[in-house]
């Protein structure tokens, strides 16, 4: 199915924050992101109903990682290098949080084959490679996901063809490592070339920015880049590596893209995907901003973008937004009512 008829009656999330990691105290890394997004869900998206994903197996993950990588990750044996290039301290909670993430992106791509958007609010692992992980990644859940729907597709003989769209601030090197020479992915990358990492992998499509590009030139490249990946493939099924860390209130980024201009960027892709009728799942990936609340709301912002395609897609756009708006403050408070 192409994904543009939905089936569900509201989009589906994925959550994996009940996992959380004991780090030590100033760590960069801002945990509390992925609790304070799902609350802004709650309170204010009435629309998207939540779910808590399975893990992914170890079968799963081995289709994108070396299996002895798989072990000593979960095994708890890497050395100190391997675990400084990851940037956490080793944990079982470090363990069980990667493989839920990497599960919620399984979810959000067979719910996005459904209902033709779904969300994992958080993911976007796109540094961790086939037998190392880095930059905060351990499993790359979007190339993990590309291949489980590879692999699900197969067994109807069925060849699927993956677009991966990765907006991040950071170039998306582990996935082009894992996913190179596979000629039914393509990975398009779009990044400030100065940053992270030094040494940069081959993407199907790669768009280096310099620094400080704002939001016009940003985003005239990003349609330029999608009209050059749409002549050279044909997908279908679009992941969104969507990122919060191109904008200018980000401590790592380098861009300075406004709050407006992410915006434009999301619709751009959900506008995009829509028009191709190609179903799409979106992933959290990077944010630092200096005041997380403002990373918060742009991964917000881009969860309401996918609710808003998803209700076009469904035919429900003037009516539901409408509906959703007045009943509101009369529907039930608990926030356990809209979690699966």
């Amino acid at each position: 199915m192409d994904g543009s008829a939905c089936q569900n009656p509201s989009v589906r999330a994925y959550y994996s924050d009940r996992f959380v990691l004991p780090l030590p105290e100033g760590h960069r890394f801002p945990m509390a992101k992925y609790r304070m997004l799902r609350e802004r869900v709650i309170a204010e998206l009435p629309g998207v109903v939540l779910s808590e994903p399975e893990p992914a197996s170890t079968g799963q993950l081995a289709l994108a990682h070396a299996p002895q990588y798989v072990e000593r990750v979960c095994a708890g044996t890497l050395d100190a290098a391997e675990m400084r290039a990851i940037g956490f301290p080793w944990s079982p909670q470090m363990v069980e949080r990667s493989r839920r993430s990497a599960g919620a992106t399984i979810a959000a791509c067979r719910a996005a084959t459904l209902d033709g958007v779904a969300v994992n609010l958080a993911g976007g692992t796109h540094h961790a490679q086939h037998a190392r992980g880095a930059g905060y990644c351990v499993f790359n859940d979007v190339a993990i996901s590309a291949r489980v729907m590879q692999s699900e597709a197969a067994r109807g003989r069925r060849v699927l063809k993956v677009a991966i769209v990765d907006l991040d601030v950071h170039q998306g090197d582990g996935t082009a490592q894992i996913l190179d020479g596979d000629a039914s992915v393509f990975t398009l990358s779009i990044h400030a070339a100065s940053n992270f990492p030094l040494r940069k992998q081959t993407s199907s499509l790669d768009v280096a920015l310099p620094d400080g590009t704002a939001d016009d030139a940003y985003l005239a490249t990003l349609r330029d880049s999608l009209v050059a990946m749409r002549w050279r493939f044909e997908p279908q099924l679009l992941i969104y590596v969507s990122g919060a860390d191109a904008h200018e209130g980000d401590r790592l980024g380098k861009l300075k893209l406004s709050t407006a201009g992410m915006q434009a960027r999301d619709r751009t892709i959900f506008d995009f995907a829509e028009a191709l009728g190609v179903p799409v799942a979106v992933t959290m990936a990077g944010g630092y901003g200096r005041d997380v609340a403002t990373t918060v709301g742009v991964h917000f912002s881009t969860v309401q973008c996918a609710w808003q395609s998803w209700l076009r897609r469904s035919g429900r756009a003037v009516s539901a937004i409408g509906a959703i708006a007045a009943d509101a403050p009369a529907q039930d408070a608990s926030p356990a009512s809209r979690i699966g």
